[in-house]
This record gives C-alpha cells, structure tokens and sequence, in this order.
C-alpha cells in the first residue's frame, strides 16, 4: 500500500543523487503505476522538488538528482514538458535497451519454498506435488545453497537403483544469478536448467525465475513493444505524407531542425498537433497552438475531435517510455486497452 512520507523526509533528498528504487521505497512502492506516479509528483511539486532524469520515464536501475523544482526545466521554457522524454533518453524511431536485469522479474524477489540437506526426499517432492514446481532447492540458510532436487533427479535415482533419499537426488552445484546479471545474459541458463536461483543484493537468495516466468514476461512485454511500434509507423506515415518540412522544423530543436518526421521523437508527435501548448507557468504559447492548428487542419480528420487524439497520443507517449524502459511491472489492463483503442483509430485513418 503506497505511503505519503513527510515533508521532512522528501526534503531531506534535495540535493541528493539516489538510486531510483530509494524514491519509489520512501513512497512504500517498488512499481511505477498510474497511482504512485500521481501521487510522487504530488508530493514532490508541493516541497519544491523535481527530479533528474525524470523519474516515471528513466530506467528501473537509474540514479536520479533531486533538485529545486525550477533547476528541472530545460530549454527556453517553452515545451520543455513536452521533452521530457528526451531527457529520459529515448530516441526518435526507436526503443531504446535500457539495461535489464534479472531481478526485474518479480519471481526473483517472491522468495522460495526450499528444503534443508537434512529434510526427508518426500519433503521435496511433496513441495514439488503441491505446488506444481519442477525443482526445490535444497538451502542450509538463506545464503548457503547445497543444490536444487528436481523431477529428473528424481527419476535418475530411481532409474540407477540408488536408495531414495534426498541426498541421492541433489543436483549439485545449480544455476545462480545476482540480481543485478544482464537478464539477457542469463537465458542460456534457463534454457538448459530450466530455471535459475537469484541471489540478492544482500546476498540472500531472494527467489527463482523459471522458463515459465521468462515467458509469460515476454507476452507482457512483447505485445506492447510491436503495437507501439505499429503506432509510431503510422503516425510517420499520415504526418509524413501532410505535413511540411517547416511544420516539422517549428516543433524540433533549434540544433536539429531536419524537417524529417523520421527525426521526430513522441514528444515532438504530441507538440505537433497539440492546440493547446504551454509554457512552465501556464501561460498559452499562442504560436504554437495556432501552427498545430494549422497542422490538424493538413491532415483532414474532420470526424476526428483534435482534443481528444492528442490527449490520447501523449497517453501513449507516456506507455511508450514505460515499456522501453523495461518497467519491473507489465502493463496494467487500463494501459494495454488504451493502446488497442488507438492503434485501432489509427488503422482507421491511415
């Protein structure tokens, strides 16, 4: 349950460079929900603080800067909003590999059902029985481990007439990964055994990713990274094909003014089209929302409401930098249905 620290204790971090995952434990959360970012940037604006990089949209294993809230803007103050994501350092036209560890996967940290070199065979495949487990480690404490029993060393030992007792049925010398192990590193493991131990920061062993986590992991994940990059595909084509070299110029960087959409970030997508643009304090840039008037009038979706796609773009903006950065927590329902009901429009459209 999310918790609101005090005053005090968000202020003590001004000024601070801090592991991402201190914030998010100060607010009594690991994940970067809707609820918790609403809540974070609550309480940081009303002390005063911002972070960077930002810290919805950075890495999981990122260090943030807590600084004065007015230190976070960049730019000349107007759309700097809108280019947080580049500060996150996402790219245009492509998702970035934000580092991914093991213990990002929430198995590594649900802690394990484990038996002693002590305990009885049968207390190990009664665990196996159970709970529907292919293996159990075989731990001496939360630090030392002897080895793992699994159905097949099971079998063996029946197979090779050995007498059966747990020690017979130990494989010895199973595979084990630190949380912080390039997740991508260890799948050769996973492949061969099966599953791996994850051994914490602290050195306990905080849990077991199994095949069965990787893949259901890469179904929440995968889907994600193909619509939205379906998305970004059709918003290139219906912008590209309407909008001139100086529309998409007004909406970049004055040392990146390409006039190519494909040198355009999601930021700049929003920017675009979006007729009502403002600056830090709130004050309507009337330019802007007069050019990305004009740029909504260029792609002639009279049937489209302007206020409504764009609010519904920078939604997706937002998914987007979730997703690329590996976010220990899948996409929630609410998230994934907006991405469905907006690829959907656009395959309308285009």
């Amino acid at each position: 349950m999310l918790r609101n620290p005090s005053d005090d204790e968000l202020l003590a971090f001004k000024g601070r460079r801090i592991p991402l995952v201190e914030l998010l434990t100060c607010f009594n959360t690991r994940f970067r929900n809707d609820q918790a970012i609403l809540l974070i940037e609550q309480r940081l604006k009303e002390v005063g603080l911002a972070t960077l990089p930002y810290f919805a949209t950075c890495g999981s294993q990122s260090e943030i800067h807590i600084v004065a809230q007015g230190s976070a803007a960049t730019g000349d103050g107007e759309g700097a909003d809108e280019e947080q994501e580049d500060e996150a350092g996402l790219l245009p036209g492509a998702l970035p590999q934000q580092p991914f560890r093991i213990g990002d996967l929430p198995s590594a940290h649900a802690g394990v059902d484990s038996v002693t070199s002590a305990a009885d065979l049968t207390e190990a495949t009664y665990i196996m029985h159970t709970k529907n487990y292919s293996q159990v480690p075989v731990l001496e404490d939360q630090y030392t481990v002897t080895g793992v029993v699994t159905w097949r060393s099971v079998a063996k030992m029946y197979a090779t007439g050995a007498t059966a007792a747990l020690a017979n049925a130990i494989v010895e010398d199973p595979p084990v990964a630190h949380a912080h192990d390039d997740f991508f590193a260890m799948l050769p493991n996973v492949c061969e055994h099966g599953y791996v131990l994850v051994r914490a920061h602290n050195g306990r062993i905080s849990g077991i990713v199994t095949a069965t986590d990787i893949t259901r992991r890469f179904d929440a994940t995968a889907w994600p990274f193909f619509v939205v990059g379906e998305i970004e595909l059709r918003l290139r084509k219906c912008l590209g094909a309407k909008m001139s070299e100086d529309a998409i110029r007004g909406v970049q960087r004055n040392d990146q003014k390409t006039g190519k959409i494909s040198d355009l970030t999601f930021g700049q997508y929003v920017m675009l089209l979006d007729g009502d643009q403002r600056n830090k304090q709130g004050q309507r840039l009337e330019a802007k929302c007069a050019a990305a008037d004009q740029n909504w009038q260029a792609l002639g979706w009279s049937g489209v409401n302007q206020v409504q796609f764009v609010h519904q773009l920078n939604r997706v903006r937002n998914i987007r930098n979730q997703i690329a950065h590996f976010d220990a927590e899948p996409l929630s329902p609410q998230r994934s249905e907006e991405l469905r009901q907006f690829v959907g429009l656009l395959r309308q459209l285009t």
